[in-house]
Order: C-alpha cells, then structure tokens, then sequence
C-alpha cells in the first residue's frame, strides 16, 4: 500500500495504543433469516413504508455472514490490532431467550478465531440495537422484563466467547435506541412516547449495570464497559434563550448518561423538564446503574449547536459539512474528552467510533476521498491534544470498516475506509483505508526503533 501524505506519529500514543475498525452485526452481515437467526426490530422498521430513504433492508448488506475469512484478510490488511463488531442477540437467541442457536454462536466463533489467528483483538459489543422482534411485542425496552432477558443474554455471551475477547460492550449509544426509537420514530422500533423513551433509557442503564454485576459473579475477568455517542454543545448565540436551551440539551444527551454511570443520579434539571415523563425508578437501580465499569467507549462525529428558536443549520457555520450534514469540527472531540476526563471520575477511554459520510465513487480502480482522509487524521489529533491534557486513552477505532446499511439512510450514506459494491460485493480500498495503514505501517516501524516523531501531518 502506498500513498504520498506525509504521516509522522505523534509521541503521545504508546506502543499499547489500540488502532482499530468498527462494524455492527445488522449492517454488515446481511443472512437475515440463515441458519435460525431470528427477526429483528429493523428487520420490522424495514418493512415499514418510507421508514428506509432508499426502501432498502438489511438482508444482503455486506454479505459478511458468507464472506467472513476474506473480510478478515482485509481487516489485517489494514495493519489494525483491533476489530470492534457486535453481536447479533436473534441470531444466537431467536427470540430474546428460551434456547441459543448453536449455527448462529459458530459465526462467532469462528469471527473471533479468525480475528485471534492473525492477531487482531475482537472488541465484542452485545446491543448495537437489533433487538429480537418478539421482546418488542410486550414493549421492548420500554418494559422492564427486557432488562432481565438482556442479562441473561449478556451472561451466556461472556461464557461462551468471554475469556477470548479484549472486552465486551453492553450497549453501543443508548440515546439513539431510546430516543431516535422511542421519542421521535425515526429508528426501530418507531414509537412516538416520550415516557416510553424515558423508561427505555433507564432500563438500557440498568441493564448494563445489572449485565456487568452478573458476568463478573460468574469469576469472568472480562472487561466490561458501554459505549455512548456524546457531543460538546454551543450556544448559536449568547442570548439567555440559547444559552439555557444549550444546557438542557446538554442534560438530555450526555448529563442523562453520564451522570447515573458516574454519579448515580439523573441530572435534577431534566427530570424537572420531563415532569410525569421521569422514568419509574425501583429501589436499588440507580446503584446497580452506577456498577464500577473498567473503560468507557465514546462515539464521536460532529458538536452540536442549539438554538432555541428550532434546529440549527449547519451550514451556516461555513464549516465543511459531510454527506450527512454534519460539521467537521474536530476540536470538538479534544474538548468533549476533557470534559468527560475533567467532570468524571471515568475509567480508561476508547474512540469506539469516528469517521465520516461521503460521496464516494470508483474511478479507474480507486476511491480518492480525500475529505475522508483529512477527516480521520485531524481527529486523531484531536485526541492527541486530549491526551496532552492528561486524558487517560487506550484506543482509536475508525468508523466503519465498510460502507454498509446505514439505517434508516439505507444505503445511501457510505462512512467506509473499503468501497462495496452492493451489486458485485466487491470491495475496494479507499485512499483513506490506504492512509491509516500507511499510518499503521509508520508507527510500528517507529516503534521498532524508538524513532517517533512529532506530528500527523
């Protein structure tokens, strides 16, 4: 692999830093009803009119399910010592409990030797939001009787594929499932309830705390932490509207999270401002919720701008936009970072997911997204910055692997450093998969000398 940027590695990170790519089971996998795997709640969204932009679905995606070894090889290709996938629950346990597919658990045995073999860590998630179809009959996460069949689920993972994984992840963004899922529909399951979507994030807190109390009373020596999407939010103005519209917003995306896992309260803020919609609280949860969990998996794409007067267009900031519509800010990233460092006492921290959307075509065998390649390098300076700052990291990991399902933007958004084809399946590397195994390459052989040098340029 050869491309001409000029990439040094920046001192900060150690030999230990872990490099890696992230996928999720639904959107790449594709084999939605092979070998017993069970339907999902997007399986369902799916099947909604007008749900998906491009009335696409998730049963082909990335066919990874049938072309697993060769996505492997192009995973080491890469030069990664990381790979962060997610398990599919109804396809090891159709249903959301009762018996395990045993078809669908050898799909994961064999992801995680393969990955081990050529020495790349898996990073297991268990929720990154198929929930089985049936649990979403009586309520789904909005009912309480999910917390406990997402215990038992999380329990038989660990057991099974526990003492061969750097770590197991409860749940990847809970704020999308609750809140795009529950409040505004636009997610699966597609309720419209505030209260539902209160009661759904309290019980995704609960879970995770519940699920890590129960894998290490099994003696697993598994590390276990949860991944959130959280962004730094600016007032649009410094009127008192903005501002105090700034703060509960603020309240409802990373305070509503961060604050029972550290703190073990909700913020008094917006509990206030959710009335008869605060979430029914049993004895005991906001301790379990605030279980000790050994690092903290932070999502990362863009800040958010709050106006008081409706939604802020972010064009009108004149900051490069991704396909998505999303600022490319990433001092952004430093700043949530030490703020998280700064407010909590929170453990070791992991990017669990950074990258960008957009327009991609191939031309004469190549993928020159440069937009994409800039976007990577600058954040991984921003978390440089952060960790000048004495913000303790332990990982970077590039969102995604692959173009892919991109919910309910189907498959018109591609975040990918590999092009797919969705009509040939073939895949093609980007310059920006090409750059971050050059970096890669780089840093191994200054490592290897004790040589690094000073900046990412």
């Amino acid at each position: 692999m050869k491309n001409s940027s000029n990439i040094k590695i920046n001192p900060i990170f150690p030999d230990t830093f872990i490099w890696g790519v992230a996928t999720s089971a639904f959107q790449i996998e594709g084999a939605t009803s092979t070998d017993g795997r069970g339907s999902s709640i997007w399986d369902d969204f799916c099947k909604t009119p007008g749900a998906i932009v491009d009335g696409s679905d998730g049963e082909i995606a990335c066919d990874h399910y049938n072309r697993l070894q060769d996505d492997l090889d192009l995973i080491k290709g890469l030069g990664v010592n990381a790979y962060r996938f997610s398990v599919s629950w109804p396809r090891v346990r159709p249903g959301g409990s009762g018996p395990w597919n045993e078809k669908g658990l050898d799909f994961y045995e064999r992801l995680i030797d393969g990955l081990l073999k050529r020495g790349i860590k898996p990073y297991l998630t268990l929720n990154h939001w198929d929930l089985p179809s049936e649990l979403q009959v009586s309520g789904g996460w909005a009912q309480r009787d999910t917390v406990e069949r997402f215990v038992e689920y999380a329990v038989g993972i660990d057991k099974r594929f526990g003492a061969r994984v750097a770590s197991i992840t409860t749940h990847n963004e809970p704020w999308v499932m609750a809140t795009l899922g529950y409040e505004q529909g636009v997610f699966a399951p597609g309720v419209k309830s505030r209260a539902d979507a209160v009661q759904a994030s309290h019980h995704l807190l609960l879970s995770h705390g519940l699920a890590l109390q129960a894998i290490r009373a099994q003696g697993s020596k598994t590390r276990l932490g949860i991944v959130l999407n959280l962004s730094p939010m600016h007032s649009a103005t410094d009127s008192e509207q903005d501002c105090a519209q700034t703060v509960l917003e603020d309240g409802k995306l990373v305070r509503w999270y961060m604050d029972p896992l550290f703190k073990g309260c909700y913020p008094s803020d917006v509990l206030e401002h959710l009335g008869v919609d605060a979430p029914r609280i049993q004895a005991g949860d906001m301790a379990a919720i605030a279980t000790p969990m050994d690092f903290m998996g932070v999502n990362y794409y863009s800040r958010s701008v709050i106006s008081a007067a409706g939604a802020w267009e972010n064009k009108q900031s004149g900051l490069p936009l991704t396909e998505m519509g999303w600022e490319v800010y990433p001092e952004g990233l430093t700043e949530l970072l030490v703020r998280l460092h700064t407010d909590y006492r929170v453990p070791p921290m992991y990017v669990t997911e950074n990258g960008g959307a957009f327009n991609d075509t191939v031309q004469d065998g190549r993928v020159h997204d440069v937009d994409r390649l800039e976007y990577v390098a600058r954040h991984i300076e921003a978390v440089a910055q952060a960790m000048r700052r004495g913000v303790r990291m332990e990982g970077y990991m590039v969102w995604s692997l692959l173009d892919n399902f991109e919910w309910a933007s189907g498959y018109a958004k591609r975040f990918g450093i590999v092009h797919v084809d969705f009509q040939t399946q073939k895949r093609t590397l980007k310059d920006s998969a090409i750059w971050y195994a050059d970096m890669l390459s780089a840093a191994k052989k200054a490592y290897s000398k004790d040589l690094a040098s000073c900046e990412i340029a």
